[in-house]
């Protein structure tokens, strides 16, 4: 169930909005749970038995996609998760849009403030928004993540932040940092010699994972990038309200004005698969351009379907068909090592590894779980219980 967000920017609405929120994310969790869990069944006790008689065994996650497309359970929770991710939205735009003078009030105090060493934002007001930003309601969020309906607005970031608290249903840490923790706390755990001074978080939105990163490495210089300016403004407000010390940046990742060799971490989580391929190299040829020798590229993304069941596979994929993701199927289709070697990393360089929910587990038990070797299995990505975050990358 959604949680009050620890800071200053969360708009809580009356009682009939948390009531509608607390129905929508019972439902997603529902869904993906008990109902996901009924589909998996219904394919591999019935649909797949029947096919393997007539010698058509699915090879392949289109090849499930396509045995279950008529299957009148599949079409009920396909049907579901479609018009409950719309539901999402709805949610919170309400209570937002009636709280919108209060929640600028909020943020002002926080934009209002100077920049400090520490902490400032920077937007391009000429920067132009790429296409799959612009034409693309992605996630099927009204105006995605970037659209402005006052002056210096933060509720595209607000709408963002409060409608996946809805979304997650519990699962993504208490302000949604918990990849950003899991993936920062691994490369600490693995790489205890490892001492960024700079990192840099690409298609940072709000800055969830952002302030994981600045917290886990506290020496550290931190900045995120992002091309919406409602959202970075969110995030720079929402950071300052947790004394979360971090630089935002109006950038496109694909052509970056940061200088050669700025920094020791370039991180991205969930950012890849939103852009197509030649947006997807050349992030990755600019990543390996503003990384030090010695630094770390490092993403965070659901497995690619090569390392999958055909099952699974078609199960991650959902999103690619049914929840305006154009971009997302193609990408995870590819060889991430081979992205990352046409982006000029050395292949002996590369890295992959699946690492458990940090803020869920005590440090101990954290450290402990990571110096054990692990697999893929059907809860890696998916947001269930157990779930464990996959992460692919490269040493420069």
């Amino acid at each position: 169930m959604p949680q009050p967000l620890k800071h200053d920017l969360f708009m809580a609405g009356n009682r009939r909005h948390q009531a509608k929120q607390d129905f929508v994310s019972g439902l997603r969790a529902f869904i993906l749970n008990d109902m996901a869990n009924g589909m998996k069944s219904r394919y591999e006790q019935g649909i797949a038995p029947a096919l393997e008689q007539h010698g058509q065994t699915p090879a392949d996650g289109p090849a499930v996609h396509n045995a279950l497309k008529d299957d009148l359970y599949f079409k009920f929770y396909s049907s579901m998760r479609y018009n409950t991710q719309e539901m999402v939205w709805r949610s919170v735009q309400h209570p937002i849009e009636e709280n919108l003078d209060t929640l600028q009030s909020q943020a002002s105090k926080y934009l209002e403030q100077e920049d400090s060493a520490g902490s400032s934002l920077k937007l391009d007001p000429d920067l132009k928004l790429p296409s799959n930003v612009a034409d693309i309601d992605v996630h099927l969020a009204p105006g995605a993540y970037h659209e402005e309906i006052c002056a210096d607005d933060v509720s595209a970031g607000a709408v963002y932040d409060h409608g996946f608290n809805v979304f997650s249903f519990g699962m993504m840490g208490e302000n949604h940092d918990d990849i950003g923790h899991s993936m920062a706390n691994y490369i600490k755990v693995k790489f205890p010699d490892f001492q960024p001074r700079d990192i840099l978080d690409m298609g940072c939105t709000i800055g969830h994972n952002t302030c994981a990163w600045a917290k886990t490495f506290p020496d550290a210089r931190t900045t995120g990038i992002d091309v919406a300016a409602a959202s970075l403004r969110y995030a720079h407000a929402r950071a300052r309200s947790q004394d979360c010390p971090v630089h935002f940046r109006q950038m496109d990742a694909t052509t970056m004005s940061f200088e050669d060799n700025s920094f020791d971490v370039v991180f991205s989580s969930m950012f890849l698969h939103e852009l197509p391929k030649k947006g997807i190299l050349s992030t990755l040829r600019e990543a390996h351009r503003v990384l030090r020798p010695g630094g770390i590229l490092l993403n965070m993304e659901l497995p690619p379907n090569s390392e999958l069941s055909p099952y699974d596979s078609f199960y991650l994929d959902w999103d690619a068909y049914y929840n305006n993701e154009p971009y997302y199927k193609k990408f995870r289709d590819q060889n991430f090592f081979s992205l990352l070697s046409e982006a000029g990393f050395q292949d002996e360089k590369h890295l992959s590894f699946i690492t458990p929910q940090y803020t869920y587990m005590s440090h101990d038990d954290y450290v402990q779980a990571v110096t054990s070797t692990g697999d893929f299995d059907e809860n890696t990505g998916r947001l269930a219980e157990g779930v464990q975050w996959f992460g692919f990358g490269s040493w420069k």
